[in-house]
Order: structure tokens, then sequence, then C-alpha cells
């Protein structure tokens, strides 16, 4: 049994490629490309090492706070 290291570029059989997010000897968590965040028994998930590069992802735009009155209350 192999444990990947966080950041580690894999590749999965159904998912395709991604990323080792978290990995320890019970679960592995892989950001897929396509296929988003999942979750594998480290024991029993096949993986191969991948020698694509991560996607840039964009990142998500924040929003904004609501205005305040003198009370401290949200306005809306």
């Amino acid at each position: 049994m192999r444990i990947y290291s966080t950041g580690d570029r894999v590749s999965q059989s159904q998912y395709g490629h991604g990323t080792v997010t978290t990995a320890n000897e019970y679960h592995t968590v892989i950001d897929f490309d396509e296929h988003g965040s999942r979750t594998f028994a480290t024991p029993l998930v096949r993986l191969e090492r991948s020698s694509t590069a991560a996607p840039v992802k964009a990142s998500k735009p924040r929003r904004a706070s609501a205005k305040r009155n003198e009370q401290g209350r949200a306005r809306l």
C-alpha cells in the first residue's frame, strides 16, 4: 500500500487526473480536475502517478458584506 503525499498528481481509472489533498493510512482525498473532490479508502484505491500539470482554477469572488446601520444591524 502506497500513501501519496499532499500535492502529488495522480490518475485514477474512473475519474482521471487529480491532485491529492489529504492522505493517511485510512483515507485518501483527491481533487479531480473534472469531477471535484472524492474520498477513497487508502488500502483499496488504485492510483498511478500522473505527469499532467494541474489546471489553474479560477478563484471564487468574495461576497460583499452587508452595510450596517448605527445600531450595528445589517441593512437589507
